[in-house]
């Protein structure tokens, strides 16, 4: 047999480069998972751009991998290894920090072929000089981190993840702990909230220094801004944060400001001073569900019910990905209040004006006992689990 070549059946890793090997890792993704029925397909184009260097932002401070598993010439498997620069200046006993590798998207039906692709995500971690890996981050934590382990009966809301449930039993089986658990919070918003939040809602209302505003989608750079910079400090010392770079901030704004809306974001100042925000977002995944074929393509009329959904999104459920509150504040009672009246304010909203049904709230990390207590509060429950796992290389 000549150099080089492979016997039937050999199993083949090999690093993806160029559109094409991006294009086949993408499209992978979408044949493996196209018969889940909560399983959403994003848009091709987006998912090609998620893994593109020059169109995400994220391989500006990253070093990415991209692998596919071949066997016999078909595609049977795929994962990305990473390194986020900004993560290793972050403290270690925040989970990310010096020596802290990343690997993600791993897609197969294969147990032997997961094993073998974690195994070539590990070494190219080590090669880097990697010490220990988080996993899965698919690319960053602010993207899809974790493994699902709760919720696999229901579709993900918008920017959420969905892997199968098969892999779970694999990374632990690849001599992976548990780092930390992230949870998404469902709630009937249509159901007003318990007389305790209403007072609590009413005094803010009365107490001059507070003011609760929308967004100006007309100074849309400038209101992102805003949030980021509070963003920015209000998890600063959570565990797995990572900073948002500015170019980040640009590419992420252009990317959600189609289902931005003005009565749905909401920013609150206390003295004049920007010290609080809650990002909520109509469902897109409850049309790109409908309109949005399994390899990523809508027809021509999934594009016009799209665009019209987004436009005005109908019957739209709502997810909150993100709300912060200013550092200094945060052991305060005018923290909660703050959220309180936040929250409520734009229940009313969606209830209103897009007749949602329901709320999603996180992802929220287990022991973020402020975040936990408020959505407990306003009787929440725990509608999915993601694992986060860690491995010493």
């Amino acid at each position: 047999m000549a150099a080089g070549s492979q016997t039937p059946g050999e199993l083949v890793i090999t690093p993806v480069s160029g559109k094409a090997g991006i294009a086949d890792f993408v499209d992978y993704g979408y044949r493996i998972n196209a018969a889940d029925p909560n399983y959403v397909p994003q848009l091709r184009g987006e998912e090609i751009g998620k893994y593109t260097p020059g169109e995400n932002p994220f391989f500006e401070h990253a070093r990415v991998q991209l692998f596919l598993a071949r066997r016999g010439g078909q595609i049977v498997g795929r994962i990305s290894a990473h390194i986020d620069e900004l993560a290793l200046t972050q403290p270690l006993d925040q989970g990310m920090g010096p020596g802290t590798g990343l690997w993600g998207a791993l897609e197969t039906e294969d147990p032997q072929v997961a094993e073998a692709l974690i195994q070539r995500a590990e070494a190219w971690l080590r090669e880097q000089g990697m010490t220990k890996v988080l996993a899965p981050m698919n690319l960053s934590v602010w993207e899809e981190p974790g493994q699902l382990v709760l919720g696999h009966d229901h579709p993900p809301m918008v920017m959420m993840g969905h892997q199968n449930a098969r892999y779970q039993p694999w990374i632990e089986g690849a001599g992976y702990g548990l780092a930390k658990q992230l949870h998404t919070y469902d709630l009937d918003i249509k159901r007003e909230f318990p007389q305790l939040i209403q007072r609590i809602v009413q005094s803010g209302e009365k107490n001059a220094r507070i003011k609760v505003r929308g967004v100006d989608l007309a100074q849309f750079p400038r209101e992102v801004k805003i949030i980021c910079d509070i963003l920015n400090d209000a998890w600063s010392d959570n565990w797995g944060f990572v900073p948002f770079t500015e170019n980040e901030i640009a590419y992420t704004a252009k990317k959600l400001k189609p289902i931005c809306k003005a009565d749905l974001i909401y920013i609150a100042e206390y003295d004049g001073e920007p010290v609080a925000f809650m990002m909520t977002l109509p469902d897109l995944n409850q049309v790109q569900k409908e309109v949005v074929r399994p390899n990523g393509k809508p027809t021509l009329l999934g594009w016009l019910k799209l665009a019209l959904w987004l436009w005005k999104p109908k019957n739209a459920d709502m997810r909150v990905p993100l709300m912060g509150v200013v550092k200094r504040l945060q052991s305060s009672r005018m923290a909660s209040q703050l959220a309180f009246m936040m929250i409520e304010y734009i229940r009313r909203n969606a209830v209103k004006h897009y007749n949602g049904k329901r709320g999603e709230i996180g992802w929220i990390l287990e022991d973020n006992q402020g975040m936990v207590a408020i959505a407990e509060t306003i009787e929440s429950k725990i509608n999915k689990t993601y694992n986060i796992y860690e491995k010493a290389l």
